[in-house]
């Protein structure tokens, strides 16, 4: 796409124009730290072990695995409830015409798990949809607990269902139309890393799960960039300057999904341009914000008020955000 045109389509995604040759940069040492994290956690699971050898030992673990789609909505609704009323009232303010979230299996088969907000009076709550492919009847917790946070709360029912609820202080489009994907998919990214450290992950499979999406959410990041800016490629994943090929190769390597899926990925990469690194791009912009509020505040910092507000702001430029909750 090229650097001029590129900078307007990541500004778009995210609300906030950032240095693309920075967030690069970033984007290769975020993909060799979070390498690092599950290298450490492929050690628990079985010392000695590979991240691969790791996953093999929790796909084959029967404790983690659901046959069928009743065990999994019936997993996902129970793993989503204990969240709402562990969360509520202690880590978010959550009311109670929110803490409804139902788990679904989607009319559709084309895989994937998807959120659907609320109706405006919350008649219709919010609801998490797993697609399922045809034929598909297994299923593995390890991978997929960090995705019910993602998708149900902190991650976007929290996020979607409080912009609803703020009738007083929002009008109907900032309540039920405005998508950022930089906010939006940031703040879900940021609830998956929270989770973890409030201790929901501590499970050491569940945390390699949270991991491997992280991993995808970086590498992303670095090859999305340096394709449409042609930078040079990390001496760690080849040589030269990103091509198309190069790419695919590297993502095989660090998204751990099936051929068709990373052929879908690879595509959407190539032909919607900052589209993708919006997701972890944004997350690290929500972190930069909280960590930038809690050294204004000092001891008076309060990470439940903070989310508070930043909620109630609906989705919003990731700029935007910032001089709110900065005021700068």
């Amino acid at each position: 796409m090229g650097r001029e045109r590129y900078a307007l389509a990541s500004r778009e995604f995210l609300g906030s124009a950032v240095d693309l040759e920075e967030t690069y940069a970033w984007g290769v040492a975020e993909l060799d730290r979070i390498i690092a994290e599950q290298e450490a956690v492929a050690d628990l699971i079985k010392p000695g072990a590979t991240v691969e050898e790791a996953k093999a030992v929790l796909n084959a673990d029967p404790a983690r695995a659901l046959h069928g789609t009743d065990e999994l909505v019936a997993w996902m609704q129970k793993l989503s409830n204990a969240a709402v009323a562990d969360l509520a009232g202690s880590q978010f303010d959550i009311p109670e015409i929110m803490r409804t979230l139902e788990c679904k299996i989607a009319p559709t088969q084309d895989g994937g798990i998807y959120y659907t907000g609320p109706s405006d009076d919350f008649s219709r709550p919010g609801r998490m949809w797993w697609s399922v492919p045809e034929g598909e009847d297994s299923f593995t917790t390890w991978a997929e607990t960090t995705t019910v946070y993602h998708e149900g709360v902190p991650g976007h029912h929290l996020q979607v269902a409080t912009a609803t609820y703020q009738r007083g202080l929002l009008n109907n489009w900032r309540r039920n139309a405005c998508w950022v994907s930089g906010h939006g998919e940031g703040w879900a990214l940021y609830a998956e890393r929270l989770m973890d450290q409030l201790g929901y992950l501590s499970d050491p499979g569940d945390k390699m799960g949270m991991l491997d999406g992280q991993r995808m959410r970086a590498a992303r990041v670095v090859f999305d960039i340096g394709v449409h800016l042609e930078l040079p490629v990390p001496a760690r994943w080849g040589s030269g300057t990103w091509t198309a090929e190069a790419g695919l190769e590297f993502l095989r390597a660090n998204l751990d999904i099936s051929a068709g899926q990373l052929d879908f990925e690879f595509h959407r990469y190539l032909g919607w341009p900052g589209q993708a690194p919006s997701y972890k791009v944004g997350q690290r912009l929500w972190e930069e914000i909280r960590d930038a509020r809690a050294l204004r505040d000092g001891a008076a910092f309060s990470l439940r008020d903070f989310h508070t507000q930043a909620l109630n702001l609906g989705s919003v430029g990731l700029d935007t955000l910032k001089a709110a909750l900065l005021g700068s």
